[in-house]
């Protein structure tokens, strides 16, 4: 069986978008993850000061979710976590892309960059691979053969 752990890691820096919400709160909005490596265990979120989510860690960390579902990585996520408000520079240099510079005038110097930090703690992970064609793939093998198509590796998380 993979290390779903690993794989989650491995598998998060190359996606675009995803979920991200307070808990309690009631509803989920898209955002997009940033790894920095030089902090590990860590999923970063850039967005505005005025915000749901900045609001909603203003007065400290919040337990928060974190969902991603994505084909071409092969990774789908329900994470659960710690969300919170954060104002390491380094890490806004190492997140920071040309598509977070277009929603702020002032660039990462923007007085309006709020950097989040979510720290995962448990969650459900599953891994597939190949995509939407593998995946097609399987389900007419499994009939064919009378055989339960093989959909990757699916377990809890703790982080």
């Amino acid at each position: 069986m993979a290390d779903l752990k690993h794989e989650f890691w491995d598998r998060i820096e190359d996606i675009r978008s995803g979920m991200l919400g307070i808990k309690g709160q009631g509803r989920l909005v898209p955002m997009s993850p940033q790894v920095d490596d030089d902090v590990p265990g860590a999923i970063w979120f850039i967005t505005a000061k005025g915000t749901g989510l900045a609001n909603g860690v203003a007065a400290g960390p919040q337990p928060a979710q974190f969902v991603v579902s994505d084909d071409g990585e092969g990774l789908y996520a329900d994470i659960d976590g710690m969300l919170e408000h954060s104002t390491d520079r380094e890490a806004l240099d190492e997140v920071w892309s040309f598509v977070a510079d277009a929603w702020f005038d002032g660039g990462k110097h923007d007085s309006d960059v709020c950097l989040l930090k979510f720290t995962p703690a448990s969650g459900e992970v599953s891994i597939t691979d190949g995509g939407g064609a593998k995946f097609l793939y399987e389900i007419a093998k499994a009939h064919l053969k009378g055989e339960t198509p093989d959909s990757g590796h699916q377990g809890d998380v703790v982080f």
